[in-house]
């Protein structure tokens, strides 16, 4: 039987939209029957970039927010939001400028401010481990999903021609919980992705990413605000949900 926290090497796999394999290989940790199913993984390497703050406190158990930047190959960096308990790192320690290895998966839920909610998505931290800055960063930014379209796929064109399909994946969990998962696609994918329905089972690979974006509130005032998705770089249909 393994113990929880003990590191093991997996190998995922699936075949692409154009029949070829794709590879991933993760070093990771067995972290119980949330992790068993395979159906939501996410891993990032990056620097804390903020203190904890206090988010939530269920069954004895305090959890934190706290801010972690990822670089990209571009040398752009996304600034992802990630929740941890109190027993995964000390919490009361300034570790601004650590690096951290985190292994987790990708939650959603709504949070409401003032008047009006909005969706919260974070890396839910189920292992937090050190590393020092000489690590290899090539591999820093991976998730894995698997899960159902619950809207539309929303097909558009940038101001500069790209083609881009948003999806919403619904990813279960345990319990009869489920996460909504905001996604975006490109190119052919965002072509591909816009021609399947809602119901139809997809496993995605691809990157958490943030970005900025200007929202209208009023024909005088319009405000900054910050979304987090997951970039899409692989995609394959496991069920289209269509009968027979």
């Amino acid at each position: 039987m393994r113990k929880i926290g003990e590191e093991r090497t997996s190998v995922a796999s699936f075949r692409s939209v154009d029949g070829n394999y794709m590879w991933s290989y993760n070093r990771n940790y067995y972290l119980g029957e949330d992790m068993e199913n395979n159906n939501n993984y996410s891993k990032i390497i990056g620097e804390i970039v903020s203190d904890f703050k206090f988010s939530h406190y269920t069954c004895g158990e305090k959890f934190f927010l706290v801010y972690v930047s990822v670089g990209r190959l571009s040398g752009a960096k996304d600034i992802i939001r990630v929740m941890t308990s109190e027993r995964l790192i000390d919490v009361k320690k300034n570790l601004i400028g650590s690096i951290v290895d985190i292994v987790g998966q990708i939650r959603v839920y709504r949070a409401r401010g003032g008047e009006r909610s909005h969706l919260m998505v974070s890396v839910f931290a189920m292992d937090i481990r050190f590393v020092n800055d000489s690590c290899d960063f090539a591999n820093n930014n991976l998730t894995i999903l698997d899960g159902y379209i619950c809207k539309n796929p929303v097909y558009r064109k940038t101001p500069l021609g790209r083609e881009v399909s948003d999806i919403i994946l619904a990813v279960n969990r345990r319990y009869g919980k489920s996460d909504y998962i905001p996604c975006i696609c490109w190119w052919r994918n965002a072509r591909f992705a816009n021609t399947l329905n809602v119901g139809t089972r997809i496993r995605v690979q691809g990157r958490v990413q943030s970005r900025e974006y200007v929202k209208k509130l009023s024909d005088m005032e319009s405000e900054t605000r910050t979304a987090y998705e997951v970039s899409i770089s692989k995609l394959e249909v496991i069920d289209s949900g269509k009968e027979n």
